[in-house]
């Protein structure tokens, strides 16, 4: 093939290129042989797959990238000695390289010589105010899969008007990589011994005191270093909060302004800059042979570009138009359902393809287990932005996909003007993220009146909201519970403030929220809290944990809450890229009964698979109070039931809650003798008493239960066991 050479406008001496008809394999006349000619592929390019696919058996790079309405597009390639001047350029003839929506090429890499990174200039007429077309402007492949950031790179620049060359995030061609050995690991499977881990990739191990290597601490290496850890403690499956490429000079410490949907962070990477995948994937890799499944919490409903005052990196580039939900506002044209400047337009079709083909990459590319949709709502919204409460199509397409649907898919089933929790989120067979649990269980346990006949609920598997009648048929292991996570306060600062500390964000404390549901235990903060107020927090920590590891459904925990690790009362630090978002590792050391009582409790619930089902209780739970009946009045603060387990093969489990100030005698309603019954925890008391690992023979079916406090009883299922198992729960 030959090639036309040509300056490109706004360059500094580039070879530009353009394809030009002619001949493969030899010049005219020399030879009168018969010549294989060129496919239309090999000539023009192919428009499907989006993004750069190295062609081994050519020996070429396909590139393709959408631009609906883009008049001209530019492929500008770069090595890595000079990255302000292209290269090589190839301008996109719309007749050649252009089929629908997509322009594409495909150059030899004999033609690319030394080029190591690339990007595009995209011209375009602005239409009224939903352009943003800049041809000065270097912009990244929506697809690349790593993100290369130059030494100079400025964000400001791709804020205002004008070129950003030498200083734009650009695309990596790693196509031409060795394959990455994945010894044949598998993905975990967890089903009743699913315990979900939130954690900061960062923020996890950056800390000094975190016992990591410090050339790997803060990094996907560093969480390898901590595996011994997660077993200890028995988590199944690690949340990782995002780790999609974001902009590096943006305040966001949290990571929920992505700029690409397909690269890992670079900036969680130990390895070189263009080697963060490698690491990535090694880190799936050693998950997985050590048994832990790996979820990520995934942020497809906004980008990091902004409204009209942010910068243009990408998509505003090639299509502001097609890639966003326009508004009405002449002043401001990006509607914004994710609070966050713009949202993605799930009406539109190549914008789904483009979610779909990320959760296909981090699949198959990448071996993840699972993901959870930040603001799901948003993929339920029409192009104008209305919802769609019934078949929004995006959920159909993943349940149809054989592999996407097959995996843990998680929905946090609100925006900013939606909240869709339980029935009303079209993904019918997505787990959910249940923010009602966190609420009821957080205002029982500080005492709030009213809430036991919700307790109770919360408990069983939130069935009102995941109902399993013959029209819905819901699983109890839809409702994700929760009383932390990253959102919020800590499950230290849940019980030591009242009101959030936010003043360091920069926000006048006008960011997170005041829906805490919070009680401090009588006095605010750490600093000077009496000796009596810490117990309490100690013990009210040990509630929300054991409530939660009690309840049928998934459990998920914040990491850090299993040593009380805190934020100093910042319920929202997106941008606290310190030691106020890392994990403080001494307070391992300082709360080792805390952590103890966490790893006990979440060996019990694995014990006993009675308590987390794919389906309801039902016959096999009875509820009561202190007495017989459970009292579900206004002023009740206490509620016990008894989980029978014959049906699962486990054994039956008796609990007693007390939110009430003052302690409280229940009457066991099963058991003809006490010493049918071993307590195996009991929050009121220090450790190693809170939770006895072979358990204590109870004195008398009449049981005192200290102030905020529950106890837990189990009954053997060999009732004539006279041991009751006294070598483990």
């Amino acid at each position: 093939m030959e090639w036309r050479l040509h300056h490109l406008d706004g360059m500094s001496d580039p070879a530009v290129m353009e394809p030009k008809a002619g001949r493969i394999n030899g010049a005219a006349g020399a030879s009168s042989a018969p010549r294989k000619r060129a496919t239309w592929e090999q000539t023009e390019g192919s428009p499907l797959p989006l993004g750069v696919t190295w062609i081994e058996e050519e020996q070429a790079f396909n590139f393709a990238v959408h631009a609906e309405h883009a008049e001209s597009v530019t492929l500008l390639l770069y090595a890595p000695g000079d990255l302000l001047n292209p290269l090589l350029a190839y301008r996109f003839d719309f007749l050649r390289n252009k089929s629908g929506r997509i322009w594409h090429c495909r150059i030899p890499i004999s033609e690319i010589s030394a080029a190591r990174y690339y990007g595009y200039s995209v011209s375009g007429e602005a239409v009224s105010y939903i352009h943003a077309f800049d041809p000065q402007k270097v912009l990244l492949d929506p697809y690349a899969t790593s993100v290369f950031f130059p030494p100079g790179f400025d964000r400001k620049l791709a804020m205002r008007e004008g070129a950003n060359a030498g200083k734009a995030p650009l695309g990596v061609l790693t196509a031409r990589r060795p394959m990455f050995e994945w010894h044949g690991s598998q993905s975990p499977q967890h089903e009743s011994d699913a315990i979900v881990y939130e954690l900061h990739v960062k923020g996890f191990t950056r800390n000094p005191n975190s016992g990591v290597d410090s050339s790997r601490a803060g990094t996907y290496a560093g969480l390898v270093e901590k595996i011994p850890y997660f077993k200890e403690l028995g988590i199944t499956v690690v949340e990782l909060m995002p780790v999609f490429q974001r902009d590096p000079q943006e305040d966001d410490y949290w990571g929920y302004m992505p700029l690409n949907f397909f690269a890992p962070h670079s900036q969680y990477s130990s390895a070189g800059p263009d080697d963060q995948d490698l690491e990535f994937k090694n880190m799936v890799r050693t998950f997985h042979e050590a048994g832990i499944g790996v979820v990520l919490d995934v942020v497809y409903n906004h980008t990091c570009e902004g409204d009209h005052r942010g910068p243009i990196y990408s998509y505003k580039g090639f299509d502001s138009a097609s890639y966003y939900m326009m508004s009405r506002d002449p002043t401001n044209p990006y509607a914004n359902y994710s609070g966050t400047g713009n949202t993605l337009n799930f009406g539109r079709g190549h914008v789904r393809k483009m979610v779909m083909d990320s959760l296909r990459y981090w699949k198959r590319e990448m071996h993840i287990d699972g993901f959870r949709f930040d603001l799901a709502s948003v993929f339920s919204r029409n192009e104008v932005g209305s919802l769609n409460w019934g078949h929004a199509p995006i959920f159909a397409e993943i349940a149809a996909d054989p592999e996407l649907g097959k995996l843990r898919l998680i929905a946090e089933p609100w925006d900013t003007g939606a909240y869709q929790l339980g029935r009303g989120f079209p993904g019918i067979t997505w787990l959910q993220w249940n923010g009602r649990f966190r609420d009821d269980i957080r205002r029982f346990v500080k005492g709030d009146s009213g809430v036991v006949p919700d307790l109770m609920r919360r408990l069983y598997g939130s069935d009102d909201l995941f109902p399993d009648d013959r029209l819905d048929a819901y699983h109890a292991y839809q409702s994700v519970n929760f009383v932390t996570s990253h959102d919020g306060f800590t499950l230290y600062d849940l019980v030591s403030y009242d009101e959030k500390h936010n003043l360091a964000n920069g926000n006048n404390n006008q960011d997170g929220t005041d829906a805490n549901y919070s009680w401090n235990c009588g006095y605010e903060g750490d600093k000077g809290a009496p000796d009596e107020v810490l117990a309490l927090r100690r013990r009210q920590v040990k509630n929300f944990f054991c409530l939660l590891m009690l309840s049928n459904g998934i459990p998920m925990f914040r990491a850090g809450d299993e040593f009380l690790n805190t934020q100093f009362g910042n319920n929202n630090p997106y941008n606290q890229d310190n030691q106020t978002g890392w994990l403080d590792w001494s307070q391992l050391q300082a709360n080792r009964d805390v952590f103890r009582f966490f790893k006990n409790m979440i060996a019990f619930r694995k014990r006993h698979p009675s308590l987390s089902r794919s389906r309801f209780w039902r016959e096999d739970v009875t509820w009561y109070g202190t007495g017989e009946k459970a009292d579900l009045s206004y002023d009740s603060h206490s509620l016990a039931f008894c989980l029978h387990g014959a049906s699962q093969d486990d054994d039956d489990i008796y609990v007693m809650i007390n939110a009430y100030w003052e302690e409280l005698e229940f009457q066991i309603q099963e058991g003809m003798r006490p010493q049918e019954w071993l307590r195996i925890v009991d929050t009121a008391l220090a450790s190693p008493g809170d939770f006895s690992e072979s358990g204590e023979t109870l004195q008398g079916l009449r049981h005192p239960v200290a102030p905020r406090s529950v106890v837990v009883l189990l009954r053997s299922r060999e009732l004539d066991d006279r041991k009751f198992r006294r070598n483990g729960v």
